[in-house]
């Protein structure tokens, strides 16, 4: 059976492609991926942190604030990059005592636009009945 990128479930996702011309440079450009992601989120959204963390095996957290993970998911040279609200102890121990659910929500609404058109360069279609997406690249 096929599949597609992992990103978490409920993110905000675009994808972009990683292209690597030689298997061994395959770590150099991945590295620099996430270094050149976190840098373009730092900028668009001052409130995002640097955060090294993982939501699950294969979503890597780049950055984080008091509502939001943002990070990265790789499978080939296909790259999700996506937010979501955050799921982690510390935050739902914050939210039982003053709702932060709702203002993350509002947060990932407000930014969605400026998240997309920063970040994607390819538009899903969906996915076929082995698991694998469909992609197309915008403007073409």
């Amino acid at each position: 059976m096929g599949r597609s990128v992992s990103y978490p479930s409920g993110a905000i996702v675009t994808f972009t492609l990683l292209e690597v011309d030689d298997d061994g440079d395959w770590d150099f450009e991945y590295e620099w991926l996430r270094a050149d992601l976190s840098e373009r989120a730092a900028a668009a959204f001052p409130s995002l942190a640097a955060h090294d963390g993982w939501r699950g095996r294969e979503d890597r957290i780049l950055r984080r604030n008091a509502f939001a993970d943002f990070g990265v998911s790789v499978y080939g040279g296909l790259v999700a990059v996506w937010v979501v609200e955050r799921d982690d102890g510390a935050y739902w121990d914050a939210e039982w005592r003053t709702a932060r659910s709702p203002r993350a929500q509002q947060w990932l609404r407000q930014i969605t636009p400026r998240f997309d058109a920063l970040f994607g360069d390819y538009d899903c279609f969906g996915h076929m009945s082995n698991g694998e997406g469909v992609y197309r690249k915008r403007g073409a």
